[in-house]
């Protein structure tokens, strides 16, 4: 089975950094295979393909491990297997772009807020922008021009924001991306 780890916090602001090709090989040595990194902000592509009952939590616990074992850090791991990526993406509007014009993203939720009563919790302006709960998702998108009046930057100080890891739009095209290439291989 194809996953994507998604790391909460790593090179952000000069804090938890974590240079990739060492994040890959700890990644090797904790047991996962055909590992791939995706920019510097903690996205790994790999494959398991050890039987497990729980897997994406089975393989978050050693991850989360193998990095404080290595790095001696504590960072949360989530781990989504291809068929979610691929639910995200079929859900994702096609003319979402992160750019210029528009900011759009996909904050990935772990199981303590993985629900659609979550949108009331986030301090966000309904109003202004898009928001769209998926299992396992919220896909948010506003104009750069109205992003300031979205309450979006109050999203950081909320207690949501711990529950969840961002990614753009494109980071998250271009993971699924990834994650398909691996598959073929």
């Amino acid at each position: 089975m194809i996953y994507v780890a998604l790391l909460r916090g790593i090179n952000v602001g000069g804090n938890n950094k974590i240079n990739m090709k060492q994040l890959k090989e700890t990644f090797e040595q904790a047991g996962m295979l055909d590992v791939v990194t995706y920019i510097n902000s903690g996205n790994i592509i790999f494959a398991d393909h050890q039987e497990r009952a729980n897997a994406n939590v089975e393989i978050s616990h050693v991850l989360e491990q193998a990095i404080a074992a290595d790095f001696g850090l504590q960072i949360r791991v989530m781990v989504r297997n291809m068929d979610e990526i691929q639910s995200v993406i079929q859900a994702l509007p096609e003319e979402w772009v992160n750019d210029d014009t528009a900011k759009s993203d996909v904050m990935f939720l772990w199981d303590e807020i993985n629900e659609p009563s979550v949108l009331d919790q986030l301090p966000i302006k309904p109003e202004i922008g898009t928001l769209i709960y998926v299992p396992g998702a919220i896909l948010y998108s506003v104009s750069r021009e109205d992003a300031s009046k979205s309450g979006m930057n109050k999203l950081v100080g909320s207690k949501v924001y711990a529950y969840m890891t961002v990614r753009n739009v494109n980071t998250t095209r271009k993971i699924y991306a990834l994650m398909q290439a691996a598959a073929e291989k």
